[in-house]
């Protein structure tokens, strides 16, 4: 099956090589005037529109109409197997209550009182508004049953919506286990991850009211002896071990990373970490921002997601994102696009989403706009009027 899709105004690729050098600086890979062609869900053919392979009689011509295409977001830090409602938490911190991980027992309570059938509906829902805004890979974790049990069964939710499965039992200590955290984590590496067979990825959030650096190190290496890659939770609430640790233990993606050293950053520049930024929990938590050219002057890879949840940064919009990335993180707009798309695909490990080179899986967007800046010139405004993932239309 092929799509050959003509007439886009902006064509943003990912790929320096193809970039017409508007910017020395950015990553982009600019085409104006530009078309794309998409064999068996993947990009075979991006570039000049004058250049375009001939369209045979088997292939279905887009016409973009002068709109701007872009690489589908990979948003790769979300929590969306849950259940509740923590509104009244949101209402009390814009009145001046400050932001704890503890307010994530609240959503533990409801998710175990939930049916499977009730999580996964709640989950679909979550995942289709993603996709209308732009996001063709999520990343979703588990944490909030914090049981085995509850664990597992939401590792086989996420497992059906997406390869990108993270289990995330060490979330926070459960109230059953406030009086023994080291019991909370010795079921976590004896009991649950040797039976987390449909997890991807490990993650520990390592802070304040959460696992200390020595108990986090324990369940990673755990998690790698079971197969699981590392990621981690890192320096959200305060300055702590967080961002080291996890430049040591090799993770692919420190997450938060709002509280980073100078040593810090140089320390996961050097292991290759990508720093993943997350603008909607310090919105939503009145927090300070980190300033992402700190990160660029250090070398440091940087990705944007939305964290998703119910607590802390209840949006799945990237786009949102991407806006309150440039405007209180001071990423450009093109370090903001590469960062919530090739950035976030880098801490996945992924090099087949992320980017429209030659190979890459159809994954991509057209925006009601003819250029990628739109995104963040026209916060709030829906932008994004089609998306396709794997060639294959999906909004």
């Amino acid at each position: 099956m092929k799509t050959l899709v003509t007439g886009i105004a902006e064509l943003v690729t990912n790929d320096p090589a193809q970039a017409h050098h508007r910017d020395p600086g950015d990553r982009l890979g600019l085409i104006a005037e530009a078309a794309l062609l998409v064999e068996d869900g993947r990009v075979s053919w991006a570039g000049p529109s004058a250049e375009a392979p001939a369209p045979d009689a088997g292939t279905t011509v887009v016409d973009a109409g002068g709109r701007a295409v872009i690489p589908g977001f990979v948003d790769s830090h979300n929590h969306l197997v849950f259940a509740g409602d923590r509104t009244q938490e949101f209402a009390a911190r814009m009145s001046g209550q400050a932001y704890s991980a503890g307010g994530i027992r609240t959503t533990v309570n409801a998710t175990r009182a939930a049916t499977e059938a009730e999580l996964e509906a709640n989950l679909v829902s979550l995942v289709d508004q993603a996709r209308r805004q732009g996001t063709t890979t999520l990343e979703i974790k588990t944490g909030y049953g914090l049981t085995k049990d509850d664990e597992l069964r939401a590792l086989d939710i996420i497992a059906r919506h997406t390869d990108e499965v993270t289990l995330l039992a060490a979330h926070v200590v459960p109230p059953e286990y406030a009086e023994d955290p080291d019991g909370y984590v010795d079921l976590v590496v004896e009991e649950i991850i040797p039976a987390a067979a449909k997890a991807k990825w490990i993650d520990v959030f390592c802070d304040r009211g959460a696992f200390t650096p020595e108990q986090t190190e324990r369940i990673l290496a755990a998690g790698r002896e079971a197969g699981l890659l590392p990621r981690l939770h890192a320096n959200q609430l305060q300055h702590g071990e967080g961002l080291a640790l996890a430049a040591r233990t090799g993770c692919f993606s420190a997450d938060h990373a709002t509280h980073a050293t100078d040593e810090d950053l140089a320390a996961i520049a050097a292991s290759g970490t990508v720093a993943t930024l997350l603008p909607g929990a310090e919105f939503s938590t009145r927090a300070v921002y980190p300033d992402a050219r700190r990160f660029v002057a250090a070398g440091v890879e940087l990705a944007l997601a939305t964290d998703c949840n119910p607590g802390s940064s209840f949006t799945n919009s990237m786009p949102f994102c991407l806006a309150v990335a440039v405007r209180d993180m001071h990423f450009t707009p093109a370090q903001a696009l590469h960062a919530a798309t090739a950035g976030g695909a880098k801490a996945l490990g992924r090099t087949d989403v992320g980017h429209l080179a030659a190979g890459a899986r159809a994954d991509f967007a057209l925006l009601d706009a003819p250029s990628y800046v739109q995104l963040m010139y026209r916060p709030g405004v829906p932008l994004v009027e089609r998306v396709f993932r794997g060639g294959e239309e999906v909004r």
